[in-house]
């Protein structure tokens, strides 16, 4: 088994490396690819040094099995031929093929099935937002359909990538030493702050953030599910908040509704209010469930249910689901 990264230098590509590492995945030969600022430079993996080549079109990818691509939608769709050409399976993290209908979208744990039929060659990692969301659903769509969703996002830094992380570090630093603070990745200071837009406005008044939430949850659930998202990004640094209110076909109790998160998939349950005990982004950086707490009853819907979640953007929301996915194929070849 030959394996590929594509953009080993960004947040996800280094967290790609610690997954394959840290699940022991089955691989003969790691291959590492990057632009030409980055060709040259080697990451150690498995006590061994890997130099990164830089990505052109040629036959570089020949041999290799499965690529994980995180290197942004443009150079996505630039090389998906060249990555596919000889058979190699494109596992992408960019949008560029999310809603292609010749592409699955997968969450291993809902629909990892999709993963095996693949005409263009490539699978789809999801929006790190809609991962994070459908886990949750799952649990409770496994007992009664979901017919809609509201949900508020509260995301971190690093889902604006590595240099994202250190412009809010960075930001700190400067307001602690009376500095004016640099600005640069986002539209705004995001240290001390809240920024109620993550991507660009389309149409309707949503960002494309929000319309992703929409669109992904569906195909990847299969579902007629209505989905109607605010993204804000928070000064966090890699790990989403959710909060989630659904309406479901039947009322569906708090024990019903924690008794199927603890059997869910994926899924770690942080649910004891009264000892103040909730899931937060702090202290569940680099781990891997998608952890729920404060269930309660919508106060306005009979079947109605409000819950909240976390869970690491860089891991489940990108790096572990695009291995789980791989683990998926190979398992059900």
């Amino acid at each position: 088994m030959n394996i590929a990264i594509v953009g080993t230098s960004g947040a996800v590509g280094q967290e790609l490396l610690k997954v394959l590492e840290q699940r022991n995945f089955p691989l003969d030969e790691l291959h590492l690819f990057g632009s030409s600022r980055s060709a040259g430079t080697s990451y150690s993996f498995k006590g061994k040094q890997i130099v990164v080549k830089e990505l052109q079109h040629n036959d570089d990818f020949k041999g290799i099995d499965i690529a994980f691509v995180s290197a942004g939608g443009g150079t996505s769709i630039e090389f998906a031929d060249t990555i596919t050409k000889h058979g190699t399976i494109m596992i992408d993290n960019s949008s560029a093929f999310r809603m292609d209908d010749e592409v699955p979208l997968v969450v291993p744990e809902i629909n990892g099935e999709d993963a095996l039929n693949r005409p263009k060659g490539i699978v789809a990692n999801p929006n790190c937002t809609t991962s994070q969301l459908v886990i949750a659903l799952k649990a409770i769509e496994d007992i009664t359909h979901i017919k809609k969703v509201h949900v508020a996002t509260y995301q971190a830094a690093s889902g604006a990538g590595a240099a994202a992380m250190q412009e809010l570090e960075e930001q700190h630093s400067q307001l602690v030493n009376g500095e004016k603070p640099t600005v640069s990745k986002f539209a705004y200071q995001l240290a001390y702050n809240l920024i109620p837009q993550v991507d660009v406005f389309t149409d309707n008044g949503y960002t494309k953030e929000e319309m992703k939430m929409y669109h992904e949850t569906r195909k990847i659930m299969h579902s007629d599910i209505e989905v109607s998202a605010t993204c804000v990004r928070v000064p966090v640094m890699r790990a989403h908040s959710e909060a989630i209110w659904i309406e479901t076909e039947r009322p569906i109790s708090i024990e019903e509704a924690r008794e199927a998160f603890r059997n869910a998939q994926g899924v770690e349950l942080i649910d004891n209010p009264s000892e103040k005990e909730y899931p937060m982004p702090l202290g569940l950086e680099g781990t891997d469930p998608v952890y729920v707490g404060r269930i309660r009853k919508d106060l306005t819907n009979d079947n109605g249910l409000s819950f909240w979640t976390v869970s690491d953007q860089i891991r489940k929301g990108a790096a572990l689901n695009a291995v789980q996915i791989a683990e998926y194929i190979i398992k059900h070849s």
